[in-house]
């Protein structure tokens, strides 16, 4: 591995023999012996000669690595001791300078200590000074120096806090807050002087004396500064409280803009006279405004328990949409700063709406508002930021807004009555065969009407009146899903109890069913489109709702029943639709099972009463799908429940026609062909528009219709030999019920000495039922399940396409 060589010699697993055979291949070869021999023995020598040339090589190698040890061992030590010198030498250069600089750092130590000392001094000076004009100005009521000598006071003070052990400085200190009381105090009672809170009038306008108080104010205790604005807006309020007593004509809610209209006033007239006097961080205009709310609400609520009784839902509406308005008012004057102390809680700002309602709620009562289906597809709108004002007067009404919920609770009672009595005055909608189901109008106004009510009752109030509300929607959308869609939904003749599945499936000898006229047909899928409109639009109803209710209240919001009764109003109303068709065709099946199918002698075109079923499908389908056009897929399900029990049914009818000759078989397994195609092509049968059929309609036809026609396919195969019969029954229909094939074999018309034959083989033909399934004898009895007809359908798919 170290030297790699190609030399045979060099080898691991080196043969002599070989190698002489490779040297020697043949015997002519052999004649070069003498000259491979030489080579082989000069090879030899200069092998021995290397080895002992390596050899004498190595004798010395030992005593030549011993000197250089020794040689490397004193050139350590030599290195040693010459850094051991360096190291010396760095001490003595360290210390040297040590005693160089020791001077250079005692002076720096004084200078800092001078430089301290004499800044110490300027501040203690400037303090003693300051501390002497600020009990001098004090006295003399130079607010307008006292302010700006007053904070720089302070700052002075705060570089001797170290120093208040030094009873001078202790001292001082101690001189400055007594002028800072005694200013405080002094400024107190000057605006006591000027504002008295009781008694003489105010004056004219502020002083400068006052202006320069506040500045002053503003570096003194902030209790100072509450102090004097509580004084001062009291003071200025004290008329509005006197104006407007509890016993006064002008403090009840019909008049309540003119406390609005006075405060308006006062602002006014607090910007002329005192506007400059306060700084304007203080915000006294807020302020007053603030307080001016405050004082509302309670002498409000107060008046409001009193009088309870008087209160009406108009006076009521009337003073909340003033008081809102003028929340708006003070929105847009001011910012909200004052309100940080939580005296008002902001509403939490809720995420963009996803529901259609999304046109602007600002507009008063009288703005007409529009819901359309259409406007699920208009974009989200961002919600406008709340106005932190909300509520802060208003509130005082949230105790009585139940006469408000009251009131809507009569207005939808009454509105839905009119609802009822105006369907019975129009009567049902006119059929309509081209813009699809008409919508009721009435299911638009109401959604109209529960937007004003949902818009109105959230400018009173977020919490439970919302609620209150919510429960009076619930109950009136029932009610309108009973008594305008259910209630108005077609019934049938013979029973007063309602349209039933019995009464439908009846089969009348000798006369016609009755049928649903068009108009009667217009009208259900009308209901059905308004109740597809409701179901949607309840939706959207509960997420604005959610919105619009304070967070902490949104799960008690759940319109989920609502939304279930309406799906159940189109459930009925499909029903309704696929139960007058199937028994429109009930009649021509029944014909078709009371045929002598063992007489046809030949096979014609199709038989009367698949002409009879087409007609019946032909007059009614073209009226639903136009009149569902605006709901396409209810449209399809409606298709589909009439397949699901069109097809059962007929095959019942099916093993009705018995017996059944050869040539009955072939005729029957054309009319199901041609039923079959029809089936498919019902989605859009006399459709100018042909569309392809939904594909879960079309497997659910290709699946019940093959079944028949392998029912048919098996009764005119013959029954000799029994066993080749009993197979081809098994392959074809997969169908492991002894009822099954007893009814295939009285289609067939065998006697019952043979079937018992054919039933004992088909027992014993049976395939084994898989391992673990218990109780298998009543297995191969039983009904086939939903999954085992649907693993059969598949298998007969596969078995017709390869006939075909």
């Amino acid at each position: 591995q170290v030297f790699p060589s190609q030399d045979p010699l060099d080898r691991a697993d080196f043969n002599a023999v070989e190698y002489i055979n490779t040297l020697f291949p043949t015997e002519q070869s052999l004649a070069n012996i003498d000259e491979v021999v030489n080579k082989i023995r000069l090879k030899i020598r200069r092998l021995d000669d290397n080895i002992r040339t390596v050899v004498r090589g190595q004798t010395n190698v030992g005593q030549d690595g011993r000197q250089a040890l020794e040689e490397a061992q004193k050139a350590i030590q030599q290195l040693f001791g010459k850094i051991k010198d360096i190291k010396d030498k760095a001490e003595k250069s360290e210390q040297m300078v040590k005693e160089i600089t020791r001077d250079i750092k005692q002076l720096d130590h004084a200078k800092r200590h001078l430089t301290t000392s004499i800044t110490t001094l300027n501040h203690l000076h400037m303090l003693a000074g300051g501390v002497d004009s600020l009990e001098a100005m004090t006295r003399r009521r130079q607010y307008g120096e006292v302010a700006n000598l007053l904070q720089g006071v302070v700052n002075v003070l705060e570089h001797f806090n170290k120093y208040m052990g030094i009873p001078q400085i202790r001292q001082l200190s101690e001189r400055v807050k007594a002028a800072q009381n005694e200013l405080g105090q002094q400024i107190l009672a000057d605006f006591e002087e000027a504002f008295p809170s009781q008694g003489t009038k105010r004056p004219g306008g502020p002083s400068n004396v006052l202006r320069d108080a506040c500045l002053v104010a503003n570096v003194l205790d902030p209790r100072i500064k509450q102090e004097i604005i509580k004084k001062f807006i009291k003071q200025h309020l004290s008329e509005y409280l006197v104006l407007f007593q509890e016993n006064q004509d002008v403090a009840w809610l019909d008049k309540i803009d003119r406390r609005y209209a006075w405060i308006k006033r006062q602002l006014v007239d607090y910007e002329e006279k005192y506007g400059r006097m306060f700084p304007q961080e203080w915000c006294m205009t807020e302020r007053i405004a603030v307080e001016f709310c405050h004082v509302t609400r309670t002498e409000l609520a107060k008046i409001m328990r009193t009088r309870a009784k008087e209160i009406e839902v108009k006076l009521l509406l009337f003073a909340i949409q003033r008081t809102t308005n003028f929340e708006g008012l003070l929105a847009k004057r001011f910012s909200g700063c004052t309100l940080a102390d939580g005296t008002v809680k902001k509403p939490e700002v809720l995420p963009p709406s996803t529901n259609p309602f999304l046109e602007d709620e600002t507009g008063t009562e009288t703005d007409e508002i529009v819901i359309e289906k259409s406007d699920m597809d208009k974009p989200k709108k961002p919600k406008v930021p709340d106005n932190p004002f909300h509520g802060i007067v208003s509130k005082c009404f949230e105790p009585h807004l139940y006469v408000y919920i009251e009131s809507q609770d009569k207005n939808l009672g009454e509105l839905i009555d009119r609802f009822v009595a105006d369907f019975k005055a129009q009567g049902p909608p006119k059929p309509s065969m081209d813009e699809g189901g008409a919508v009721l109008p009435s299911c638009a106004d109401l959604f109209v009407y529960y937007k004003k009510c949902m818009v109105q009752c959230s400018q009173l109030s977020t919490g439970e009146p919302m609620i209150a509300l919510t429960t009076i929607f619930q109950k009136y959308l029932r009610e309108y899903a009973w008594k305008i869609l259910s209630g108005n939904l077609p019934k049938t003749t013979s029973s007063s109890g309602g349209l039933t599945i019995t009464s439908l499936l009846k089969e009348k000898e000798g006369s016609e069913v009755a049928k649903f006229t068009l108009e009667e047909l217009c009208l259900i899928c009308s209901i059905l489109s308004t109740a597809e409109y409701c179901l949607a639009t309840t939706q959207q109803l509960e997420e604005k709702l959610k919105e619009k209710v304070d967070a902490s209240l949104v799960e008690r919001i759940n319109l989920t029943g609502e939304m279930d009764t309406f799906s159940i109003v189109i459930s009925n109303s499909i029903q309704l639709l696929v139960q007058d068709l199937d028994a429109a065709c009930d009649p021509a099946l029944t014909a078709m099972s009371k045929m002598q199918w063992q007489n046809v002698e030949h096979v014609g075109d199709q038989s009367p009463y698949v002409t009879s079923v087409i007609l019946h499908i032909k007059q009614n389908v073209p009226i639903i799908r136009d009149n569902l056009a605006s709901t396409r897929k209810y449209f399809t399900q409606f298709c589909i429940k009439f397949a699901n029990s069109f097809i059962p049914k007929f095959i019942n009818h099916l093993f009705k026609c018995k017996p059944i000759s050869m040539v009955g078989a072939e005729q029957l397994l054309l009319d199901t062909h041609s039923l079959k195609m029809v089936l498919l092509d019902l989605p859009s049968i006399g459709s100018q528009v042909v569309r392809k059929a939904p594909a879960s309609y079309t497997k659910i036809v290709v699946k019940g219709m093959t079944r028949a026609e392998m029912i048919l396919k098996v009764v005119m195969a013959p029954h000799e030999p029994p066993v080749v019969f009993v197979d081809n029954y098994i392959k074809l229909l997969a169908d492991c019920s002894t009822d099954t094939f007893q009814k295939i074999l009285d289609m067939k018309g065998l006697k019952r000495s043979e079937q018992s034959s054919m039933l004992d083989l088909f027992r014993q033909r049976l395939p084994a039922p898989p391992s673990g399934v218990e109780n298998a004898g009543s297995l191969s009895l039983s009904a086939p399940t939903p999954e085992q007809e649907s693993s059969r359908i598949r298998k007969l798919e596969k078995l017709i396409k390869k006939r075909l």
